[in-house]
C-alpha cells in the first residue's frame, strides 16, 4: 500500500492546492462550526439483557434497507483535498484511533479530492496518494470505498504527464473523451486490481463533464457507455467487487413538472430523464448512488430546514421502487444552503444534521457519506468537521456520526415511535431512542408515555 507518511508526499502536498476539488468543496457543506450542544453522546450498550429504557411501540411497520454485508455501518465520510494523512504523521494516527474506535464507510477518488494523476503516462501509474489515503483508512478500521473518478488529462484533451496547476481548477472535472473511455476503464481495473481489500467501487462523480447545463439535459448516453466499460472491466479483474452508479445529483427547484416532488421543490427531469436511461441501459449495478442537497438550487429551505429533510426520504423511496430495491448509497448530501445566508449557531447546525440523518435511517438508505471538509492546519475554524484541524480530536459532528454508526447501522430494527409535540423528532430502535428539538426554545414532550424535556435544538439520546 505505500507509506502515508513519506517526504516526498509532504512536498507535494503544497502542490494539492484547491485545485483537488477539496477546498471547493469546503464552501458547499456548511456555514458554522464550534462545539455545539449536542449531549456527548448515547450510552454503549448495556451488557445485560434487561429491558431498555424506553419501550417504544411500532405504529407502523418499519422500513428495512435492502440486505447489507453484514455489519455494513451505513454512515460514513468521505476524504476531501485535506485529511488526516496531509498533516503530520502523529495527527494522522490520532485521528485513525478515534474513528478506529467506531468503524464506519470511508471513500477515497482515485484523482483530484486529496489525490494526485493516478496515471500521468498511459500505463504508468501513481499510486502514492491513492496509497496514503488507503492506509488512513485502513489504520481506522474502515469499510473502504473508492470512487472512479477523475480522469488523467490526456484521456480528455490535455497533455501526458503530471497534471499541471491550472488543469486542476480548469479541467479536473472534465470527463474523458469517448476516444479513451477504455482507457479510463483500465485505470479502473488496475485500481480495483491494486487495492483488493477494497470491495466497493462507485463509478465517476455527479456527472461532471457529462453535464455543463442543468438546464439542458445530461449526456446520459456517454455516461452509461462509459459506466458500462468501467463495470465490465472491474469485474473482469475483481468477480467480488461491488460496482454502482451513476452518482448524480438529485437537483430540485420551487416549481416546475416531474414525477418526483414535494413540500420541498420539485426533482429536475432532466436528473430524472438521466437516471432512467442509466436504470434502464447498465450492464448491471449492484447499488445505486445519488447525491444531493435539502435547499433548492436558488438555496432555498422550503418549507423551512426542517421540513426540506424530507426530500432525502422521498428520494430514497422513489429510487428503491424505480431499481426493484437496489441498495441506494447517497454519496454526498447536504443541508445547508451553499450561499452561506443561514449562519446557523452549532446547536442548530446538528441539529438539522440529525434529523436528516433520521430521514435516511426511516426510508431505509444503505448508506450515508458525509462530505468531510477537513481544512489545513492553521486555516481557523473548520466548518462542519469530523476532526479538530489542529488537534484531530473528534468533533460534535464526529461524535454525532459515530453515534449513528453505533445505534442506526444498516441491520438495525427501526420503530416507529410518535412525539407528542411534532417539534420533536424521534427514531427509535429496540435499545436506544433519539430525540432531536427543532425549535430554538424549550420543549417537553411525551414518547410513549415516558416525558422529555429538551432545550433549543437539542439532540437527546435515552
Amino acid at each position: 500500500m505505500g507509506s502515508s507518511s513519506g517526504g516526498s508526499f509532504w512536498r507535494r502536498l503544497g502542490r494539492l492546492s484547491a485545485s483537488a476539488a477539496g477546498i471547493t468543496a469546503l464552501a458547499v457543506v456548511v456555514s458554522s462550526c464550534g462545539l455545539g450542544q449536542a449531549e456527548q453522546g448515547p450510552p454503549e450498550p448495556a451488557e445485560s439483557s434487561a429491558a431498555p429504557q424506553t419501550d417504544a411501540k411500532t405504529t407502523s411497520p418499519a422500513v428495512k434497507p435492502p440486505a447489507a454485508e453484514e455489519g455494513w455501518p451505513r454512515w460514513g465520510l468521505t476524504h476531501t483535498g485535506v485529511s488526516a494523512n496531509n498533516i503530520t504523521q502523529q495527527f494522522e494516527q490520532v485521528v485513525a484511533g478515534s474513528l478506529a474506535r467506531t468503524p464506519m464507510v470511508q471513500n477515497q477518488h482515485i484523482m483530484g479530492f486529496g489525490a494526485l494523476n493516478p496515471e500521468p503516462y498511459p500505463g504508468q501509474y501513481f499510486w502514492e496518494d491513492l496509497d496514503s489515503r488507503l492506509n488512513l483508512m485502513q489504520e481506522s478500521q474502515s469499510k473502504q470505498v473508492i470512487t472512479l473518478c477523475c480522469a488523467p488529462d490526456w484521456m480528455k484533451g490535455g497533455p501526458e504527464g503530471p497534471t499541471e496547476e491550472s488543469a486542476w481548477g480548469e479541467h479536473l472535472e472534465d470527463a474523458p473523451y469517448p476516444q479513451h473511455f477504455d482507457d479510463f476503464a483500465k485505470l479502473s481495473a488496475a485500481v480495483a486490481s491494486r487495492y483488493k481489500d477494497v470491495k466497493y467501487f462507485m463509478v465517476w462523480n455527479e456527472f461532471k463533464g457529462f453535464w455543463k447545463d442543468h438546464a439542458k439535459p445530461a449526456d446520459y448516453k456517454g455516461y452509461t457507455t462509459m459506466y458500462n466499460k468501467v463495470y465490465d472491466a472491474v469485474k473482469k479483474v475483481r468477480p467480488d467487487a461491488q460496482v454502482g452508479g451513476p452518482y448524480i445529483g438529485f437537483d430540485s427547484n420551487k416549481g416546475g413538472d416531474s414525477e418526483l416532488s414535494g413540500d420541498w421543490g420539485v426533482v429536475n427531469q432532466n436528473v430524472l430523464d438521466a437516471f432512467n436511461y442509466w436504470n434502464k441501459n447498465k450492464k448491471g449495478a449492484d447499488f445505486v448512488v445519488v447525491d444531493g442537497a435539502s435547499p433548492t438550487d436558488a438555496h432555498e429551505l422550503l418549507p423551512d430546514e426542517f421540513g426540506a429533510l424530507s426530500k432525502f426520504s422521498d428520494v430514497t423511496k422513489w429510487l428503491r421502487e424505480q431499481t426493484d430495491d437496489l441498495p441506494v448509497w447517497w454519496s454526498e448530501w447536504y443541508f445547508e444552503p451553499e450561499d452561506g445566508s443561514t449562519n446557523w449557531e452549532e446547536p442548530r447546525r446538528l441539529a438539522v444534521q440529525a434529523a436528516s440523518m433520521m430521514e435516511f435511517a426511516r426510508s431505509g438508505a444503505s448508506t450515508a457519506l458525509y462530505w468531510n471538509p477537513q481544512a489545513k492546519k492553521g486555516q481557523g475554524d473548520c466548518q462542519g468537521c469530523m476532526w479538530d484541524p489542529a488537534s484531530g480530536e473528534e468533533t460534535p459532528t464526529g461524535r454525532l456520526i459515530a453515534d449513528f454508526v453505533k445505534w442506526f447501522p444498516a441491520g438495525a430494527q427501526i420503530e416507529s415511535v410518535t412525539s407528542s409535540d411534532a417539534a420533536v423528532r424521534v427514531l427509535a430502535q429496540p435499545e436506544q431512542l433519539l430525540l432531536v428539538n427543532t425549535t430554538d426554545g424549550d420543549v417537553s414532550t411525551t414518547v410513549d408515555g415516558k416525558e422529555y424535556t429538551l432545550k433549543a435544538y437539542e439532540i437527546k439520546w435515552s
